[in-house]
């Protein structure tokens, strides 16, 4: 049994903080949320009362936080888990990031021989409840098997990157071909009925012909097409399209450092931030609306 210290236990952290102590780990947590916190105590997390009680006590940090900003803040601020953790901690971070924050974190912690890894997830909140979670990790091949355990408990498929930053790398460009292929799906949805095709007509022929993808298959934004589509729950959010409007953000700014020009995924990203802005919190899915809206 391994003490495990979970900082961020939201829709995805909490589920993932539950099924490290369905394995046998004793799992200190920390959120900000009281209801984020509570529903983790009733899965058997310890929920502690600051990220420096739970640094010193934790063998282990798992971080699942919004953004880089907030990363840097909990691991390398004045009590963070730099400062109070003890000799040998590894880190694994799991939030979606920009990667210069990553490679800041990866720096700092290195400089004091604390071993991390930077590992975004794939999956949503159905496959961190089910521990099927894709893992994409970046850092030494020392660290990431050091985390690989505790990844398996989680996920099921660990992928070693690279080097630091190369997970939050991989997650940015799985997320913008995402969010592109989203925008695809809709508006061939939306042309399709302009030009009087039945939807499962439309939907049978793409999903066994080369228009065929991933979006079409779990997030199809026309209802009564695939079970368990938020199309067929007025659009709640199982994966938001303010979330998914964060990542194209995430992918343009490392295409702008990286000197890449991504004139598809900036248009997609202007629906989503739109959809987010005027509709609040709705699935990914919900981007059919703003395209319907838009011609």
């Amino acid at each position: 049994m391994t003490t495990v210290g979970f900082i961020g236990l939201g829709n995805m952290g909490g589920p993932m903080a539950a099924n490290l102590v369905a394995a046998g780990h004793e799992v200190l947590g920390y959120d900000l949320s009281e209801a984020a916190a509570a529903a983790a105590d009733e899965a058997g997390v310890r929920v502690l009362d600051s990220v420096a009680e739970l640094a010193a006590a934790a063998q282990v940090v798992v971080t699942m936080l919004p953004t880089g900003r907030h990363v840097q803040e909990v691991v390398l601020g004045v009590d963070g888990v730099l400062k109070h953790a003890v000799d040998g901690t590894l880190v694994i971070d799991s939030s979606t990031i920009d990667i210069q924050s990553a490679r800041a974190v990866h720096a700092a912690l290195a400089e004091r021989g604390l071993p991390v890894v930077d590992a975004p997830v794939s999956g949503g909140v159905a496959k961190a409840r089910a521990g099927t979670l894709t893992f994409m990790a970046g850092g030494t091949q020392d660290a990431v098997e050091l985390a690989r355990p505790y990844l398996e408990v989680m996920g099921a498929n660990i992928i070693h990157a690279g080097s630091a930053g190369a997970g939050q790398a991989a997650k940015i460009c799985n997320n913008m071909l995402f969010g592109a292929t989203m925008t695809a799906v809709a508006e061939a949805f939306v042309l399709g009925e302009r030009l009087g095709l039945e939807a499962r007509s439309l939907f049978d022929i793409v999903s066994t012909s080369s228009g065929d993808s991933w979006a079409l298959h779990n997030f199809c934004p026309w209802p009564g097409l695939v079970e368990g589509s938020a199309a067929d729950d007025g659009y709640r959010a199982n994966f938001a399209a303010a979330l998914m409007s964060k990542d194209l953000r995430l992918a343009l700014t490392a295409a702008d450092q990286a000197g890449a020009t991504l004139p598809v995924s900036r248009s997609a990203n202007e629906v989503f931030a739109e959809l987010a802005s005027v509709e609040g919190h709705l699935d990914a899915s919900a981007v059919i609306r703003q395209i319907r809206g838009r011609d």
